[in-house]
């Protein structure tokens, strides 16, 4: 797998500076959704898109802090150990480095198909639901309301529910740095509305002597343990796992969008080795997992990015900002709360469900089990996916065994249509059905099977053919199979012998 090396664009270093001042104020946000100090999304910020850009596959990808991997991280962290802690902090970081080795591992073993196993109502589905529990875990800052409570909508519903502890300057600052975000994109595409909410309500905290609750003074230097306990790292690994192959399905989508709109090749394990690095990268540096950020990536393709540098360029500005983050500490944390809210609103997708009901009601059902396991496993977020992937494969199995069996007699010759699949699952149903069609009409000389309907063919559905073979043989009637595709017909040949007609599909 080599990563073709390119020189840096025109455009790459002014789409690199625009994302950079977007990145730092989603940082902040993104490592207090993950239950950390805001300090160590900045470390994530720096190392991840240096890193992410060695070597994938999508020039425009840009790599750092994201929500709902952040929300993933602090849903495997929260029972280990306690928020904002030092060894929330250590676990953190080591869970960035086994999310790392497991993408770098999937994608040297060529495993990229695996981006596509998860279906769209289960990705859906929960990128909705994980996008509700975020604004349910900045509900509370908004409002400037301290709240216990270890579901986000918990939280959020207690602090809705008595507006008189509520502080209106906090409510004000929140949703003013949700105006400057949105309205200054009606005004310019590459308004940096973020940035300016961030730097206006700082100026304004200080100033004012404004005494709620800030972002606080920063310390770059790591004190997180260096150890970690055997156990710790056992509990890790199912979450890392998860975590790797889950949020991998916000990169990929991201990637796979911009490579067609530019009829470009793109190669699903060479992004797959590129997150895991800069996983790799963000856990060595003192960070938390990371992933693909929408809204980033198409502001750097949007501001004039045109290789992986820009990627690059992105974290080593971040770097250049680090020395001044101090000057963040008066950062009311009902602006960082604003911010994410409005960063995740787009993530809120209620259309497509909706058009699940019409096409598919089977599939609108795993989209509600992924959404509603979700919401009520929260924090542990992981496990609605697994119930969603769960449900998506017990639907396909429950569609794989019903395989119809329509019939119908011409002259002395009865006509079998069976559609589906049949193998092991199915086999045993498409038997009594045959057999139940085949006692309705005692008196036919001849049966006819025809797969053409049929899109695959198994052992167990073979030998059960030859069942019904011998029993129509002792029965003194005939049986012949038509429209065999090429792997069935080999297969029939083999099972049943030269004493069956087994005709393959005609080709048109």
């Amino acid at each position: 797998m080599r990563a073709k090396v390119t020189r840096p664009a025109r455009g790459d270093l002014v789409a690199a500076a625009t994302v950079a001042l977007v990145l730092v104020p989603q940082a902040l946000a993104y490592a207090s959704i993950a239950g950390l100090d805001p300090v160590y999304g900045l470390y994530a910020a720096v190392a991840a898109p240096i890193a992410g850009a060695l070597v994938g596959s999508s020039p425009y990808l840009q790599t750092g802090p994201v929500a709902v991997t952040s929300l993933l991280t602090f849903g495997a962290l929260a029972p280990l150990a306690e928020p904002e802690s030092l060894r929330f902090a250590a676990l953190a970081a080591v869970l960035a480095l086994i999310v790392g080795l497991v993408r770098v591992t999937l994608g040297l073993v060529g495993a990229g198909p695996i981006a596509y196993l998860m279906s769209q109502p289960v990705v859906v589905s929960f990128t909705t639901a994980a996008a509700l529990l975020i604004v349910g875990t900045q509900v509370p800052a908004l409002l400037g309301v301290d709240v216990d409570a270890a579901n986000p909508l918990v939280g959020a519903v207690s602090a809705l529910a008595d507006p008189t502890e509520w502080s209106w300057a906090d409510v004000a600052l929140g949703l003013g740095a949700l105006v400057v975000m949105f309205g200054g994109r009606r005004l310019w595409a590459f308004f940096p509305g973020a940035l300016v909410a961030v730097v206006a309500a700082t100026a304004w905290s200080t100033l004012a002597g404004y005494d709620g609750a800030t972002v606080g003074t920063f310390d770059l230097q790591l004190h997180a343990p260096r150890s970690i306990a055997p156990g710790d790292l056992g509990a890790l690994l199912l979450p890392g796992l998860v975590i790797a192959v889950i949020g991998f399905a916000e990169p990929a989508s991201i990637a796979r969008r911009y490579a067609a709109e530019d009829r470009q090749p793109w190669n699903s394990n060479r992004e797959f080795v590129g997150q895991g690095l800069a996983n790799l990268a963000s856990g060595a540096a003192g960070g938390f997992p990371v992933g693909g950020s929408f809204s980033r990536t198409g502001l750097n393709r949007l501001s004039g990015a045109r290789t992986r540098w820009s990627g690059a360029f992105t974290g080593l500005l971040v770097l250049a900002i680090l020395p001044f983050a101090g000057m963040l500490a008066n950062l009311p944390l009902a602006v960082l709360a604003g911010l994410v809210i409005g960063a995740v609103l787009s993530l809120v997708d209620v259309r497509k469900p909706a058009l699940y009901w019409h096409w598919s009601k089977p599939q609108f059902a795993v989209g509600v089990v992924t959404a509603v396991s979700t919401l009520a496993f929260a924090p542990r977020v992981e496990r609605g996916v697994v119930l969603g992937v769960a449900a998506a494969l017990a639907v396909h199995l429950w569609r794989e065994m019903r395989v119809p069996v329509p019939s119908c007699v011409e002259h002395d010759v009865l006509h079998l249509r069976p559609s589906g699949v049949l193998y092991f699952g199915s086999a045993p149903a498409v038997e009594r059905a045959i057999n139940a069609v085949i006692v309705q009409h005692p008196d036919v000389a001849s049966v006819v099977l025809h797969l053409n309907s049929v899109g695959r063919l198994d052992l167990t559905g073979a030998l059960m053919l030859r069942d019904l073979v011998e029993e129509s043989d002792a029965a003194g009637r005939s049986f012949a199979i038509r429209g065999a595709g090429p792997h069935a017909a080999r297969l029939l040949s083999r099972v049943l012998g030269p004493a069956v007609t087994v005709e393959p599909a005609r080709l048109a």
